[in-house]
């Protein structure tokens, strides 16, 4: 999918403005240029999606966390990503459980699955129980197997009934916030935040 340059600072623009929030560790304005958008840590400068990217590894920052919590009453539609590293066992469900801490609840539409050395490879959609291998060119989606339903039948629950609460839309409007992981330098959920970045208008 093809995003359009975004920019705040660009009059003429007609996409929607998207800035990046996170400390430099988790590399935020490399991120951002990966999706054409600004990395910019002012939460006073309009935007139409403010995106936070958090590394496992170093946790969430107090500017960081004050960015987030400038954005509260302004209901600005958020997306969490959480950087994965392709070389280590980067925990994806602590991060969540950080972000659930020290900015809002969050809901987690994807959960990672391992290969056997234990590094990130695949997501698995809540949703519709479909598995994304991403150690393919181009992805590959398939039906996942009964032992990963069982792995994750209590989050997919937990999603499900976050989903009939809040709305299908809820996430546009700034109620809901999805936590997506993503590889650093590689593939995986890259497709996912670009699906939550065209669904600002």
């Amino acid at each position: 999918m093809s995003i359009p340059s975004l920019s705040a600072k660009e009059g003429g623009e007609s996409g929607p403005r998207i800035h990046f929030f996170g400390h430099e560790s988790a590399h935020p304005a490399q991120i951002a240029h990966r999706f054409g958008a600004l990395s910019d840590q002012d939460p006073t400068t309009p935007c139409d999606l403010a995106v936070f990217v958090v590394n496992p590894a170093t946790g969430i920052d107090g500017p960081t966390i004050a960015a987030w919590e400038a954005l509260n009453d302004s209901m600005v539609p958020r997306l969490i990503i959480i950087v994965l590293d392709e070389e280590t066992e980067a925990d994806f469900d602590d991060a969540v459980m950080i972000c659930n801490r020290v900015f809002d609840q969050t809901v987690t539409p994807f959960l990672v699955l391992h290969d056997d050395a234990g590094l990130p490879c695949a997501l698995i959609n809540l949703q519709t129980l479909k598995i994304i291998d991403y150690s393919t060119t181009p992805p590959a989606i398939s039906d996942s197997e009964s032992e990963h339903q069982t792995l994750v039948s209590e989050f997919r629950e937990e999603y499900l009934e976050v989903l009939e609460t809040q709305g299908e839309d809820a996430f546009e409007a700034g109620l809901m916030f999805p936590a997506i992981p993503l590889t650093m330098n590689g593939p995986l959920g890259a497709d996912i935040v670009e699906s939550y970045i065209a669904r600002i208008k």
